[in-house]
């Protein structure tokens, strides 16, 4: 990865959600942005996720 050292804990935390990582998963500290980031990032996926299996796709 070419940019491996600057990580970005939203993209983290969205393929989080999609390999079906629960928000409880979150590696970074409590209250630090990076958990903001990572939750908003997971929160994100996992909601379009349960939207499409409540429509049945």
């Amino acid at each position: 990865m070419p940019n491996e050292s600057h990580r970005d804990p939203f993209v983290e935390g969205e393929r989080a959600a999609r390999k079906n990582i629960p928000a409880e998963g979150n590696p970074y500290q409590d209250g630090t942005e990076d958990f903001a980031l990572w939750s908003a990032g997971h929160e994100r996926v996992a909601s379009a996720m349960e939207a499409r299996e409540s429509e049945g796709t």
